[in-house]
């Protein structure tokens, strides 16, 4: 019954998270319900070797449909695996509980500037190329897969509206380059996890399947509904982060 329950978590966090990230919205407090006992890093290591199935899958989907910047995106895509490495180190030395309280504020700041901005992402118009585009896009894997590694909420999302407020990408584009740098940072993190002993691989098989069968039919739907859709679930699921990371920094 446990396998069953955090599988069909699994199942329907691989469906966001390929739309536009926050799959962790879903499947991480499924597995801190069904195993309250549980060392976090443990959950955390099974979590991560679950869902980056489904952002890998997700990488290869959109790449058949979406013009993809490789040469911007592999380089960018490197350093977020180094600098998410950085992060996951630097927890195990610090606490990043002060993250914990501003996390809510600052989401709150990107719905409000992506509200504010209805065409905010609605055409893709990129605006950078060549070394200036790989430059920009590493630094935003830098810094997206640093927090990727050391705290983490709210990652997808926060890659989405980076690489459109700055790169200048629509939201579909945004969202399937997003996934490229999401499948490095969390392979970052399962590294160390399985290092550390903190993978339960005999439950991320399952989980995976259904991350992979949900991940095929959120982007399907994506790919299918194009850049207006994508921005709808975008601002979904930042509000549904906001009340989350609210309630976990606040109130509980």
């Amino acid at each position: 019954m446990e396998l069953l329950f955090v599988s069909l978590a699994s199942l329907l966090a691989g469906f966001v998270d390929s739309i536009v990230g926050g799959g962790g919205l879903i499947l991480v407090p499924a597995l801190f319900a069904t195993f309250p006992t549980t060392p976090p890093a443990t959950l955390f290591g099974t979590n991560k070797g679950a869902s980056v199935w489904g952002t890998a899958i997700a990488t290869v989907q959109y790449s058949k449909r979406v013009n993809m910047p490789w040469a911007a995106l592999a380089p960018a895509a490197a350093v977020c695996f180094m600098c998410s490495m950085c992060g996951a180190w630097l927890v195990t030395l610090v606490s990043p509980d002060y993250l914990r309280k501003a996390l809510p504020f600052v989401l709150a700041l990107v719905l409000a500037y992506t509200l504010a901005k209805k065409q905010l992402g609605r055409d893709h118009l990129p605006r950078f190329s060549g070394r200036q585009e790989a430059g920009v896009a590493s630094a935003i894997g830098a810094v997206i897969g640093f927090y990727d590694g050391f705290f983490g909420p709210g990652t997808g999302s926060f890659f989405v509206f980076l690489m459109v407020r700055i790169l200048g990408y629509d939201f579909l584009h945004a969202s399937a380059s997003a996934k490229l740098l999401n499948t490095a940072s969390n392979l970052a993190a399962i590294a160390l996890f399985a290092l550390k002993g903190h993978v339960w691989w005999h439950f991320v098989l399952a989980m995976a399947i259904a991350n992979m069968l949900g991940s095929l039919a959120g982007t399907h739907l994506a790919l299918k509904h194009g850049t207006g859709f994508v921005r709808g679930v975008f601002i979904a699921v930042v509000s549904a982060l906001i009340l989350k990371t609210s309630y976990d920094a606040f109130l509980k």
